[in-house]
């Protein structure tokens, strides 16, 4: 059986989400039993792009002002510069976040999306990684920002940037298995 079975992750994106960002880590998810959904601000199609160049529209599911995490098991957030600060701008993808947090349920984060955890108030005292360009933003937001592949620190599972995928799915797979809502952080 796959390890994710009966689990429902939420995957936050909007205009400007990093292709294999979204892509890799979603395939994953379902190739351990997940169910994936979607969710945009708009609910619509937005725009998926490969570093700085448009590659498709992906379809939404849901708007975020949907999400609710009672209804969910994790939250998987990509990155993109333009999709990691537009999402932070939305209060519906804040909420959602705290909500997970408060709740205890895994929220794995790759890149620029760290952003989002930045604008929910979610890294004071917590230990996060990030694309470089996100250090200063973490740690005046009180954050312990780290240069590594990958960091665990309760709840929250960060990663840097595409190039450390593998090794973010496999953690992300890992936690989320693993992960009970309520675990206590570490």
């Amino acid at each position: 059986m796959a390890r994710l079975t009966g689990k429902k992750i939420a995957i936050l994106m909007t205009d400007g989400v990093e292709e294999s960002e979204l892509l890799e880590p979603s395939k994953a998810l379902q190739m351990e039993g997940a169910e994936v959904i979607v969710a945009s601000p708009s609910g619509d199609e937005v725009q998926v792009m490969r570093h700085d160049e448009k590659t498709f529209k992906a379809n939404s599911q849901m708007k975020t002002a949907e999400l609710r995490a009672s209804d969910f098991d994790a939250a998987m957030l990509p990155g993109g510069a333009m999709n990691g600060d537009r999402l932070r701008m939305d209060a519906d993808a804040r909420r959602f976040v705290q909500e997970m947090n408060g709740a205890e349920k895994p929220i794995a984060a790759i890149c620029h999306a760290p952003w989002l955890l930045v604008s929910a108030d979610l890294v004071r005292g917590r230990r996060l990684t990030s694309f470089f360009t996100l250090e200063d933003d973490i740690r005046n937001a009180g954050g312990n920002w780290l240069d590594e592949e990958t960091v665990v620190d309760g709840n929250l599972l960060t990663s840097r940037h595409p190039g450390d995928i593998p090794a973010f799915n496999a953690k992300m797979v890992e936690m989320f298995a693993g992960m009970k809502a309520g675990a206590a952080r570490t």
